[in-house]
């Protein structure tokens, strides 16, 4: 049984009106901008379920900006995204979508940066957080209690063992691990969620060994 802790109960420090519509989905925004890299530059964001039926009235769609832009669930300056959406040169676009059978708190951002790009799928769970369920069509579990770790590689004998053995060279404890593919011999994605914090130094050793294709590090969000 997972354990409820204070913040469960009376809410976490956010710009409102709404911790699953508002402040749980500036945490996804965020998570997206961390996935792809650099500053976002078109975000086509596709809502689902309760986040498509009352994006407007809790602001929904102002807080997934304000993500995208980097900011925290407490920022002043929330209110202000749109604008700040034109400052910056994000073009964004709202649509209706039905994802399938997910949350109904439920979100795919397709992100595009400069010289990158990331297709990114979660959920508001309620008082704040969010989690990650897909990530360019994998299947992955990431809500951001933990630094995360996920490479995207070539399905065979060696690859998972070499990530492991550089984490731990670099005195990286892994908590939690999993591993998805979508077909045997082709691509697979590695989600290791670890005790200590990650930096660039993790994604250039990572990206570096054979058969790892490429590599992204988020910190807690």
């Amino acid at each position: 049984m997972s354990q409820i802790g204070i913040f469960d109960i009376v809410g976490p420090v956010m710009v409102g009106p709404s911790s699953s519509h508002t402040a749980g989905a500036v945490r996804l925004g965020y998570a997206g901008r961390q996935i792809l890299g650099e500053p976002v530059r078109r975000a086509d964001i596709h809502l689902h379920g309760s986040f498509a039926a009352t994006y407007w009235g809790h602001r929904t769609d102002i807080a997934l900006l304000a993500g995208l832009l980097g900011m925290a669930m407490d920022d002043a300056a929330i209110p202000g995204a749109k604008k700040l959406c034109c400052d910056h040169g994000l073009a964004y676009q709202f649509h209706r979508a039905d994802l399938g059978d997910v949350h109904p708190n439920s979100v795919r951002l397709q992100l595009q940066g400069e010289s990158s790009h990331a297709d990114v799928q979660g959920a508001s769970v309620g008082g704040g957080r969010a989690a990650i369920h897909r990530l360019d069509g994998f299947a992955i579990q990431c809500d951001g209690t933990y630094a995360t770790l996920i490479s995207r590689h070539k399905d065979e004998p060696g690859v998972i063992s070499e990530i492991t053995r550089v984490l731990g060279e670099m005195n990286i404890n892994i908590a939690f691990m999993e591993v998805s593919r979508r077909r045997r011999g082709l691509d697979a994605m590695l989600v290791a969620q670890t005790d200590d914090p990650l930096n660039s130094r993790v994604i250039q050793w990572v990206t570096g060994l054979r058969g790892v294709r490429q590599v992204w590090c988020l910190p807690r969000f």
